[in-house]
């Protein structure tokens, strides 16, 4: 269960299973820790699906460093190893953002909050590449913390950082309909911590979601 034969890894449960990987809980030394491995794809040549495994893990390690120096709140690298595929984490309390909208113990200025963690995030040029409500903890005292950095890229194109922004919109639209005015709450809350000197700006972005979305309304 999650490799026992990990170093230093206790296993407890497994989380998750999804297409891209497999989640298990337990502990790293005595810390509550989370361990995440990158599953096969039968459908790619196996050279492919190393390279491609190898690159995106590489690239979430790069951007779990990156942010550790920053007021952005994401889990702790424990441990990683690239050409095995996995990496653990320290464990997030909470829960995710769409529990806690599901359950009624969030409101609308929590999506405003999270989208002022996301341009916050834009701004150290990073962009998330799966931002739903899943990918976000809440604690109890209203902390926002970002998980599964899996699809992200560092020093994105705009195009990027409007995708991210559609992909909320789409989970926002899909899971947490009843939420009035989510989508305009969270722009407001991207706008609203945007700063004057770093390029694409807020509103540079916010337009090229606008585009994103338009074209996806024209073809659908």
């Amino acid at each position: 269960m999650g490799d026992e034969s990990v170093p230093l890894w206790k296993p407890s449960k497994m989380i998750h299973q999804g297409a891209e990987a497999t989640v298990f809980s337990g502990y790293w030394m005595g810390e509550k820790a989370i361990f995440k491995k990158r599953n096969h794809r039968s459908y790619r040549h196996p050279d492919l699906d190393r390279r491609l495994t190898r690159q995106r893990l590489s690239v979430e390690v790069r951007v779990l460093r990156k942010l550790h120096s920053t007021t952005v709140s994401s889990p702790s690298l424990f441990d990683v190893d690239i050409d095995e595929g996995w990496i653990i984490l320290s464990e997030v309390e909470g829960v995710t953002l769409y529990e806690s909208l599901l359950n009624g113990e969030s409101n609308i200025e929590q999506i405003k909050k999270f989208g002022g963690l996301i341009r916050q995030l834009h701004e150290l040029g990073i962009s998330h590449g799966d931002l739903t409500t899943h990918n976000v903890m809440i604690n109890d005292e209203g902390e926002l913390t970002l998980i599964d950095f899996g699809l992200s890229k560092i020093s994105p194109e705009i195009e990027h950082l409007g995708l991210d922004l559609q992909v909320l919109h789409e989970c926002l639209n899909a899971s947490h309909y009843e939420e009035n005015s989510a989508i305009e709450s969270m722009i407001d809350g991207y706008l609203s911590n945007s700063s004057d000197n770093i390029a694409p700006s807020g509103p540079d972005v916010i337009e090229r979601f606008n585009s994103i979305r338009g074209r996806v309304r024209y073809h659908a």
